[in-house]
């Protein structure tokens, strides 16, 4: 069958509350199996144990322009492939939501076929049902931080819903920056850091003058024409960090990832391996560094 045969429907599918791209979308656009590839790295964080907190969404619809649900949430592949590259390392996750809500995943993109995915499904099972509270995080700051080197935020479209006008996000964003951490971010994870800039001016905004590659507004467009959303996008995520000084380097997607100071960034799925391996290289330079100069 061709990759893009007729007989493939380019009808949105419902799922009772909402839509999930058509049959024709995901035949061009979802893989069964992932890149991931394993590599061995040094072993500087064996004895440390860091922690990376990942910040998910426990939102799964999307309203679009039209009225219409888009069912979404995290996307699998750029949720756990970096996260298999970040055990690899000696680096521990955990995983937390706004409120503590399920993690929401984009079901319809995961990876079935991929035994490394199936294995890290189950290991974080109970973690995805009962992640932690970012809210009760905050609120307990003072003792809560020690340990995360780094804040990853995956992609999925489920990024631009409940993170990029929370409160707690953006106090997340204020100890990152304050602390000199890392922010990792991937395709829409990106839509997060706005945030950052909720109910203050725009000069404030931590994150001004930098670069990311990111999933492109332009693409964000054209995505209803093949039936993979049931409709326009209600806002252009890409277009808002532009207005906040950031500048987004790609308008297609290639798997490639940029770093920018301690923000590591990436387009989207087919990026996901290489960026994992690019996050841990940096949080590995990075914590080897503090010990030699300790």
């Amino acid at each position: 069958m061709s990759l893009f045969s007729n007989d493939l429907s380019k009808e949105p599918v419902f799922d009772g509350i909402g839509y999930e791209p058509s049959f024709f979308s995901r035949k061009a656009m979802v893989a069964t199996k992932t890149d991931y590839s394993k590599k061995k790295y040094g072993d500087v964080n064996k004895d440390t144990r860091k922690k990376i907190l990942v910040l998910c969404t426990e939102e799964r619809y999307m309203t679009m322009k039209n009225g219409k649900k888009f069912s979404t949430g995290n996307h699998p592949v750029e949720t756990l492939v970096p996260i298999l590259h970040f055990e690899q390392a000696g680096f521990e996750v955990d995983f937390y939501t706004p409120t503590g809500g399920t993690v929401k995943f984009e079901m319809w993109a995961m990876p079935y076929e991929d035994e490394h995915i199936g294995k890290i499904l189950e290991k974080y099972n109970t973690q995805f049902s009962n992640p932690h509270s970012l809210r009760n995080f905050i609120a307990d700051a003072s003792k809560a931080y020690v340990d995360y080197v780094a804040v990853f935020i995956p992609g999925g479209h489920g990024a631009m819903i409940g993170l990029p006008e929370n409160n707690d996000v953006k106090e997340l964003i204020k100890w990152v920056v304050a602390e000199d951490k890392y922010m990792l971010a991937i395709c829409h994870g990106p839509a997060a850091l706005l945030s950052a800039a909720y109910g203050v001016g725009e000069d404030e905004f931590p994150y001004k003058g930098y670069k990311i590659n990111s999933f492109p507004d332009e693409m964000d467009m054209t995505l209803p024409e093949s039936g993979y959303q049931p409709g326009e996008m209600p806002w252009l995520y890409g277009e808002k960090l532009k207005q906040l000084g950031i500048e987004i380097l790609n308008k297609k997607i290639a798997g490639d990832c940029h770093v920018d100071r301690k923000l590591i960034t990436a387009d989207s799925p087919l990026a996901a391996d290489k960026f994992g391996k690019l996050c841990v290289e940096e949080l590995l330079a990075c914590e080897k560094s503090k010990m030699n100069n300790g």
